[in-house]
C-alpha cells in the first residue's frame, strides 16, 4: 500500500510530513528504555511483512501489520513504521523519501486510533481481548486503505479508480490480519502479558 514518488500533491504531501514528525515525536517520548527491542522487533516484522507481495487483479497486496504494532505498542507505533518505512524506501524503493510522511501516517494513524480505541478490551482478557485484537487488526489495514485513497483522490481525479481498486483488493488482507492480531495478542497475553498492559496509550 506504499505511494509512490510523483504521485501526490505538494499540498498532501506537506500535510503528511507534518502529521508524520508530531506522531513521531509523541512516539518517541512514549518509548521506554525497556521496551526498545520490542519496538525494534515489531518493526522488523512490519518491515519483512510488507516485502511479500501477493497479486490480486491489476494490484498487488501484502501483509501490513499495522494493527498489530497499534495494539502492542500505543503510540511507539509511529517511529517503528516510520523507520521500516524509510528502510524499505532506502533499500528496496517501494514508497519513496518524498512521500515517506504521508506513508507512515496512513500506516501509524490508523494503528496508534484502533489502539487508543480498542485498548480497553486487548486489557479487559478474555474474549474481549480477541475482540479488541481482531478490530485493531482489521480496522487498521481498513484505516489505512482510506487515507492511502483519500491521499490519491486528493491530488487528482486520475487517481479515483487506483483508490477504489487498494480499498477492494485488501479486504481478503483486512480479515487476515484481524485473525493475525487475534492470535498474536491471545499468545502475548499468556506468556508476556505486561506487552499488552504498557503499550505507551496510558499516562
Amino acid at each position: 500500500m506504499h505511494i509512490s514518488e510523483g504521485v501526490l500533491s505538494g499540498p498532501v504531501l506537506a500535510g503528511g510530513w507534518a502529521l508524520a514528525a508530531g506522531g513521531v515525536a509523541l512516539g518517541l517520548k512514549r518509548v521506554d528504555y525497556d521496551r526498545l527491542m520490542t519496538v525494534a522487533i515489531l518493526s522488523a516484522a512490519f518491515f519483512v511483512a510488507s516485502l511479500v507481495h501477493v497479486p490480486i487483479g491489476p494490484v498487488s497486496v501484502h501483509l501490513i501489520l499495522n494493527g498489530l504494532l497499534g495494539a502492542v505498542l500505543g503510540l511507539a507505533a509511529f517511529p517503528a513504521i516510520c523507520v521500516a518505512l524509510l528502510l524499505q524506501a532506502l533499500l528496496f524503493q517501494f514508497g519513496g523519501l518524498v512521500v515517506l510522511g504521508v506513508n507512515t501516517v496512513d500506516m501509524a494513524l490508523p494503528a496508534v486510533a484502533c489502539a487508543l480505541v480498542f485498548g480497553p478490551m486487548l486489557r479487559a482478557g478474555g474474549k474481549a481481548r480477541l475482540v479488541g485484537a481482531f478490530c485493531c487488526g482489521f480496522l487498521a489495514v481498513l484505516g489505512a486503505g482510506l487515507l492511502t485513497a483519500l491521499a490519491l483522490a486528493l491530488s487528482g481525479e486520475a487517481f479515483l479508480t487506483t483508490a477504489k481498486l487498494i480499498l477492494l483488493a485488501h479486504v481478503p488482507i483486512m480479515c487476515a490480519e484481524g485473525v493475525l492480531t487475534a492470535m498474536v495478542v491471545g499468545f502475548l497475553a499468556k506468556v508476556r502479558p505486561e506487552m499488552l498492559t504498557s503499550s505507551g496509550l496510558a499516562g
